[in-house]
């Protein structure tokens, strides 16, 4: 390969360039993990109270369900905007990254609250009648009996969901988060050629994707084969 189209992809793999193409790879990936690790944690605190029994916990119930409706059926791209308008009405001078990071968390936790959830009620009533006639507490039941059981179906779909999600944090770009579709557009609009600069992002997101996808689908087969034991 000679003429322009070399000197564009010689120029475009420059050092600053592909250390900017680094720094988008490296926040997209952070985003995704951690949100939606923090949004694991506040899902299966979700999962819990909405599968309490008792009277008076009903106010709690109701709250968790109406959060969970809510936030996985509004856009990513609309939780975005609300949390990022909201931080600056009440002047809580958060960066934009801590923007996007709150508002993966909020959907995440809806999502995977849900998963939670699903993946509890899974196990069979006998095992919760089982665990009450030992007089377990509700939380030694969850952690004894129920969910050594559930996880096995709660895992596969929460690594699919976080594996789905490195995709959506390309919405972050829209209030001017540095991640990797950030980057792109900043090489474009530097003169680059579109098909170079966003072929090295797809790349890019393939190599961060594909490795976690199979990763996840090995984690779903020994979970298979573990209950099938």
């Amino acid at each position: 390969m000679s003429g322009p189209a070399a000197t564009q992809i010689t120029h475009l793999f420059s050092y600053y360039d592909v250390r900017l193409l680094l720094l988008g790879f490296v926040a997209t990936f952070a985003l995704a993990l951690v949100g939606c690790f923090a949004g694991f944690v506040s899902g299966f605190l979700v999962a819990i109270l909405r599968m309490t029994r008792s009277r008076a916990m009903a106010p709690v119930r109701a709250v968790m369900f109406a959060y969970s409706m809510l936030f996985r059926r509004v856009p990513f791209l609309v939780t975005l905007m609300l949390v990022f308008f909201a931080s600056q009405a009440i002047n809580a001078n958060l960066s934009t990254f801590s923007v996007a990071l709150i508002s993966i968390c909020l959907i995440a936790a809806a999502y995977l609250g849900e998963i939670v959830r699903s993946g509890l009620e899974s196990v069979h009533i006998n095992q919760w009648d089982a665990a009450r006639a030992l007089n377990f507490s509700y939380l030694e039941t969850l952690r004894y009996v129920i969910l050594p059981q559930a996880w096995h179906v709660i895992l596969p779909p929460s690594f699919g969901f976080f594996v789905m999600f490195i995709k959506d944090t390309a919405l972050a770009s829209q209030i001017g988060v540095m991640e990797l579709t950030s980057a792109g557009k900043v090489l474009s609009n530097k003169g680059f050629a579109a098909a170079p600069v966003y072929g090295t992002v797809l790349m890019l997101y393939f190599l961060m994707s594909y490795p976690l996808s199979r990763f996840g689908k090995r984690l779903e087969k020994k979970s298979a084969a573990t209950r099938n034991r």
